[in-house]
């Protein structure tokens, strides 16, 4: 397997990562960030391997699901570490868990470099400050909007680029050499741990004690139907049709009542 990234693929990932975290379109932009499943289908699109980026990308979603960011603050980037544990994924052709042993250090870095914009975007408030006094609608846009866009584009670009282009062909290479390994056992069973972490973390967030017992029903029916191999659509009708029977089943109670 051939452990590279070109110049054009690893330019095209760091780019789409510096959109995301300049939120430049807003809540769209916002929603990518704290998500890492469109940014596993970039990756997935640009390194051409899409089946695998967004089963890697799962697994990476499974840790971020019960994060919350206080003030836009994470303590791990998901669109940062998505954009290099994909990628080596690919080229390293880990599993899943493993990939997000690769992750979460990545994700913890990306924290670190988007409180530097944040420091960076510090010294643009006494220009918005003067605009503000002014009344100067284009000017507090520029402030705003457009100038920390910039910082944002010329802080990630190179940075990912840079970590892309040589960083991943590096890990890619290191990673293959000691696959099938006892190390490689340590780092899926972690793996593992994580991703059942951020489930339980998102239960703990907006689960409700009555609610249970459908997550329960939920995995069961999994499990028993595993042999038929049904996908994930069919799973998803049938807990549409349960959530309508249970919303059908209290309305009638209440109304009753």
């Amino acid at each position: 397997m051939e452990h590279s990234i070109t110049v054009a693929q690893a330019l095209i990932i760091a780019l789409w990562v510096a959109l995301v975290e300049s939120r430049a379109l807003g809540y769209a932009t916002l929603n990518l960030r704290f998500s890492p499943l469109m940014t596993g289908l970039v990756v997935g699109l640009v390194m051409g391997d899409v089946p695998t980026a967004m089963i890697a990308t799962a697994s990476i979603q499974l840790i971020y699901m019960g994060m919350i960011a206080p003030g836009g603050a994470m303590p791990s980037e998901p669109a940062v570490a998505t954009a290099i544990a994909v990628p080596v994924a690919i080229l390293g052709g880990l599993k899943p868990t493993e990939a997000i042993a690769v992750a979460v250090p990545v994700g913890l870095l990306g924290s670190y470099l988007y409180q530097f914009r944040f420091f960076l975007n510090t010294f643009i408030t006494r220009l918005t400050d003067k605009y503000a006094a002014q009344l100067n609608d284009k000017g507090l846009n520029f402030s705003i909007i457009i100038l920390p866009t910039i910082i944002s584009f010329a802080l990630f670009t190179p940075a990912m680029f840079i970590a892309l282009y040589y960083g991943t062909p590096v890990i890619a290479k290191f990673t293959a050499t000691l696959s099938g390994g006892r190390i490689f056992h340590i780092l899926d069973v972690i793996g593992g741990g994580l991703a059942a972490l951020g489930i339980a973390l998102i239960l703990q967030v907006i689960g409700k004690k009555k609610y249970l017992v459908f997550f329960l029903l939920a995995y069961f029916v999994s499990v028993m139907l595993q042999p038929l191999k049904i996908n994930t659509v069919t799973f998803a009708i049938i807990g549409t049709i349960v959530a309508y029977l249970y919303i059908l089943v209290t309305g009638e109670k209440t109304e009753t009542n």
